[in-house]
């Protein structure tokens, strides 16, 4: 097989730069190594090789292969002796003043066929290529840590960017075996633009007292699927790269509510608990394992009172069915007795808003998260209101707690955990379709391989209704007075269809 790009070239030696020239090398390419500190690159080499040694030993490569692998790589010592590469891959700091000042360098040394490329997470290909004589040969080339392991990588076009030149790009990542998705030059591309719901509402969560870090992310790993928690994945990452991430697409997008950050991480990185590297974030760490208080076993009760289920609650049949099989006495009436645990499962609606428009004793409500199939999640999740009697709370927790499933019972808000940050992510994904920042294809792809979701955004909107998600986000919209909440006409125009299936173009 021909490479795209027979002799590369790599600027910044550190974890990305050299994921970057391992998996370059390991498709065939000779990788030139330049890095500003004196030694990086050698050392860079030498772990490179170490790296290759233990793949050798697993009996990934023979021997031959290994040394091959190894030949790749040459340290430079200069941009002159990038003279002759056919693309050069720049990792180096995320400073925009930094990056454009190393391509007018490079502009006056590599030939003019050669692709420049930027590995830039957050920064404007458009003004990193500003003021270069062939800004059409300029593109992004973003990838993920740990590149070997991430299969992803995000190919965007600045405004002069050659389209022609993206193909090519997209088709050498195909050749280190990526995936390469295409997008537009716009504020966090695909992955951190996407992912900015998973943080920032459950940030929100926090910030309002309904849950702890701890409780949250149970919720939505047991619940909804995902394989860290949001804290667990901010620890993972450090606030001192996540944090401003945050602040600079919330900036870049003119303050832009969907993601507005939050004082909560703000105070974390001035602290100095980052996370992991720190032992400290949001959980401790000691000897690298985290922290974690275990649950409260569920309360003791003598008797459950009858349960009364409101005809409003979403998925009432398939709640009265498990009411019904964890041994509850159901009462049928109009109206519930005095004496009913009464129970509300709304979407996007607090429960206290439920109570009273339904005009149900608030002492005795407590709500439901029926959004999630029950049989399909590992958690059953409650919310009790301001007036909810201690009593009544330890009731619904013993009674859904009854075959062994996990419960959490939160405190009031406009909608649950799982309904606000899953109907965010839906709705920024959907919006992110409207501007066309990418094809939804990609945007499946990007998510699914860049932040481990268990489904593309626009599959899980499709796995939990789009009109579901429509209602949570009109009913957040209208408890919280908030524009962050507001639909996307993306997805009020595509809701009846579906979401995951309309790839193509309008």
């Amino acid at each position: 097989m021909t490479v795209n790009y027979p002799r590369i070239a790599v600027i910044g030696a550190g974890a990305m730069g050299r994921g970057i020239a391992q998996i370059a090398a390991q498709a065939g390419s000779e990788v030139l190594l330049l890095d500003s500190f004196a030694g990086a690159a050698e050392r860079a080499r030498e772990a490179l090789a170490a790296q290759w040694q233990k793949l050798h030993e697993k009996g990934k490569f023979d021997a031959a292969e290994r040394d091959t692998l190894v030949a790749r790589i040459r340290p430079v010592q200069s941009i002159e002796d990038l003279s002759d590469c056919d693309l050069v891959i720049e990792a180096v700091i995320e400073d925009l003043e930094v990056k454009r000042k190393l391509f007018r360098e490079l502009e006056a040394v590599v030939a003019s066929s050669a692709t420049l490329a930027t590995n830039t997470s957050s920064l404007s290909v458009t003004a990193i290529a500003a003021g270069l004589k062939h800004p059409q040969r300029v593109a992004g080339f973003h990838f993920f840590n740990p590149v070997p392991l991430m299969k992803v990588v995000e190919v965007v076009a600045g405004f002069k960017t050659d389209a022609a030149l993206c193909k090519q790009l997209s088709g050498y990542a195909r050749q280190m075996g990526h995936s390469a998705v295409q997008a537009q030059d716009t504020p966090g591309f695909i992955v951190n633009h996407a992912g900015r719901g998973f943080g920032t509402e459950a940030l929100r969560i926090v910030g309002e007292g309904v849950a702890d870090f701890a409780t949250i992310d149970r919720i939505l790993k047991d619940q909804a699927g995902f394989r860290l928690g949001p804290f667990e994945l901010m620890d993972l990452t450090a606030l001192d790269v996540s944090h401003p991430v945050m602040e600079s697409i919330y900036r870049q997008y003119y303050d832009e509510p969907r993601f507005r950050p939050s004082v909560i991480t703000a105070q974390r990185l001035a602290a100095g608990a980052l996370g992991r590297k720190t032992n400290e974030g949001f959980y401790r760490y000691v000897d690298g394992v985290q922290q974690v208080e275990p649950e409260a076993p569920p309360p003791v009760i003598d008797a459950l009172p009858p349960v009364w289920v409101s005809p409003r609650a979403a998925r009432r049949p398939e709640l009265l069915k498990l009411v019904h099989a964890l041994g509850a006495q159901i009462e049928s009436g109009a109206a519930p007795s005095s004496q009913a645990l009464i129970l509300v499962a709304p979407l996007g609606f607090d429960v206290t808003t439920v109570a009273a428009v339904e005009r149900l004793d608030a002492t005795r409500t407590v709500g439901i998260d029926m959004l999630v199939d029950d049989a399909a999640t590992k958690r059953r999740v409650l919310a009790t209101n301001p007036a909810t009697r201690l009593g009544m709370r330890d009731a619904a927790h013993a009674l859904f707690a009854r075959d062994g499933k996990a419960v959490s019972v939160i405190r009031d808000s406009g909608g649950f955990v799982t309904q606000r940050v899953v109907g965010t992510i839906v709705n920024i994904a959907a919006d992110m379709c409207q501007q066309r920042v990418c094809s939804p294809a990609d945007l499946e792809t990007a998510v699914r391989l860049g932040l481990g979701y268990p489904q593309g955004p626009l599959a899980m909107g499709d796995l939990y209704g789009p009109t579901n998600m429509l209602e949570v986000l009109f009913n957040l919209q209208t408890v919280y007075g908030d524009p962050r909440y507001r639909p996307s006409p993306w997805l009020r125009r595509r809701g009846a269809l579906g979401l995951s299936l309309m790839h193509e173009e309008e």
